[in-house]
């Protein structure tokens, strides 16, 4: 890439990182995202309800939660037919371009923050050079900066070359909340796809090393619990009340010793917790936030049935009701050989890399799973890779950031696997 290439993705990522917006509010990301895709010229861009339906959204927010992030959206000047086709927290956008007979690609890019309040220390380079994060409490700690400038300029270099065929780029909201996914996986552009890329920056592997491919995400779903019980004096009468705090404890402590299961590896956690209003009050009220996970999507199953009936018995041994809803979820899908030989190839040819790792270990859960797994479903093939980057501290943390060498190697890896995909073996693709 030029200099003034290179430039210019440093432009597009410090901008993003400015002004992050958590999941189901990035409607200034959305806005920033369309003027972006319409100075490239796209065949088609659908925006939040155009491009999936709200109903399969997961992890939804009440109403109020919006207002505060549009109205903030507003006074940067957001543009109202982004902030019209985004109401209610439906974000983020599609952009295909269709250059006639030849393979359907995908690319997935997420786009949303975190609540994470970003370093202030002068070592921390994006508060040092000047593009830390102008909203209080919220931060692009996960690299989705990043993400949505290699989207951008994949799409422009793609549209500029002489590819031919389909290119769908689904720019996703509410990544962090495993949210965003599900929607864009049941949407229509995901239909037909012969190829699905997915990608990340980081991830503990550094500056010039390439992953082509994930193993083993964990399927994963987040849980809220609510349990109800009967408010009392706990000094005159604490007999006449049901007590949410107890039935609270012992659900956490149920939960730790759900069993483990020969099929393979699970995971649970208790997060968060709240309960009760003052020392003398014997608690009606109780809510936490879990989680499970498993190796395979049906290792989850299981723990989340066995997470269920732990805090079904707190609740009944306590006389409480419980309200136990899964807020979002997300399957296990594994990136593809072929694809992932195919990435590797590539990658070695990029300036840039000096590493490529042909496999590795997740270790955590993705909600792109939903659109690799559909791809796979319907014979495609499908995989997550990593661009490694140097940064100073882990993901989810106030100082993490991207070394923005990254930008130039992901955006020629993504570029180039896309227009040499007919170089991929495709022996899982002949009986389509």
């Amino acid at each position: 890439m030029t200099g003034s290439v290179a430039e210019r993705l440093v432009e597009l990522r410090r901008g993003f990182h400015r002004h992050p917006e958590p999941g189901w509010r990035e409607f200034a990301t959305t806005s920033r995202l369309v003027e972006e895709i319409e100075r490239i010229g796209v065949d088609e861009l659908a925006v939040g309800r155009e491009a999936y339906d709200p109903d399969d959204r997961m992890a939804v927010l009440d109403d109020d939660a919006y207002e505060p992030w549009i109205e903030r959206a507003r006074e940067r000047g957001v543009r109202e037919d982004v902030l019209d086709a985004t109401a209610g927290g439906v974000t983020g956008c599609i952009a295909v371009l269709d250059r006639g007979d030849g393979p359907a690609v995908g690319l997935r890019v997420d786009i949303d923050g975190l609540f994470i309040e970003e370093s202030t220390d002068a070592d921390h380079r994006p508060a040092r050079e000047g593009f830390r994060s102008e909203t209080d409490g919220t931060m692009h700690a996960c690299g989705h900066d990043a993400h949505m400038t290699w989207g951008l300029a994949t799409l422009e270099a793609v549209k500029a070359s002489e590819f031919s065929g389909r290119l769908v780029v689904f720019f996703q909201p509410a990544e962090e909340i495993s949210g965003g996914g599900h929607p864009m996986a049941e949407s229509r552009f995901a239909e037909g796809l012969d190829y699905l890329f997915a990608a990340h920056v980081g991830l503990d592997h550094p500056t010039g090393a390439v992953v082509a491919g994930i193993e083993r995400p964990l399927a994963m779903c987040h849980v809220d619990a609510e349990f109800r019980g009967v408010s009392a004096h706990a000094g005159k009468a604490p007999e006449q009340g049901e007590n949410a705090m107890q039935a609270l404890g012992t659900a956490i402590s149920n939960a730790y010793g759900i069993p483990r299961h020969s099929g393979g590896m699970t995971r649970v956690n208790v997060g968060y917790a709240e309960a009760g209003s003052a020392s003398n009050v014997i608690a009606d009220h109780a809510r936490v936030e879990a989680e499970a996970r498993g190796e395979t999507t049906e290792l989850m199953e299981y723990a989340k049935s066995r997470l269920r009936r732990a805090f079904r018995g707190a609740a009944d041994s306590h006389g409480c009701d419980l309200e136990f809803d899964v807020v979002s979820e997300s399957p296990r899908a594994d990136s593809d050989p072929d694809l992932v030989d195919h990435v590797a190839t590539v990658a070695r040819d990029v300036d840039g890399v000096t590493d490529v790792v042909p496999t590795a270990d997740f270790g955590a859960s993705e909600d792109a799973t939903f659109l690799m797994e559909r791809v796979q479903e319907d014979g495609g093939l499908a995989t997550y890779l990593i661009v490694g980057t140097d940064h100073p501290t882990a993901h989810h943390t106030p100082t993490f950031d991207v070394d923005e060498r990254s930008l130039e190697i992901g955006v020629d890896v993504l570029t180039e696997s896309i227009l040499r995909v007919d170089e991929v073996d495709r022996e899982h693709t002949t009986d389509r």
